[in-house]
């Protein structure tokens, strides 16, 4: 790769289609790091004793891609060794064992990359307007994220 060429960039993905943990990390490889972080949160088949069947996620998508791109900004505040940053988030059914959020980030060693993955699928989960719908066998339950700043502001 032509190291002049190799500009931080941000990767922001919200699609309906199977997320690809190759295609994410492959985004964020950088010759001047040596450090790529990964987050991958996967469907499990259970929650509080319920079999989960699949989760299905909805977005104001305009809105989340609004949001991610600020989380990258922050990010790059306070990582500015930080490369690249790729967000992918799937929409709609989502089957167990399946990812539904791969976070990616490059930097030239691991700490920063690590934190900044970390604050990522936090602040993620917390602003971010994407809202996740629990299918068991028997009934749902749309889940709000403990985290999520809006769900929490009444209580």
């Amino acid at each position: 790769m032509d190291e002049s060429k190799d500009v931080a960039r941000d990767f922001i993905k919200l699609k309906s289609e199977k997320l690809s943990v190759d295609e994410v990390s492959e985004l964020v490889i950088s010759p001047s790091c040596g450090a790529v972080s990964l987050f991958i949160g996967t469907t499990r088949n259970n929650f509080e004793g319920k079999k989960v069947i699949h989760l299905e996620y909805e977005a104001y998508t305009s809105m989340a891609e609004t949001e991610i791109k600020k989380i990258c900004r922050d990010v790059r505040q306070k990582w500015p060794s930080v490369k690249h940053i790729a967000v992918h988030h799937r929409l709609g059914v989502v089957p167990v064992t399946e990812a539904s959020v791969i976070i990616a980030v490059s930097s030239p060693h691991r700490a920063e990359s690590l934190e900044a993955v970390m604050y990522c699928i936090d602040t993620l989960k917390a602003s971010v307007p994407i809202w996740k719908k629990e299918i068991y066998e028997d009934e749902y339950s749309w889940k709000e994220n403990k985290e999520c700043f809006w769900a929490n502001s009444g209580k």
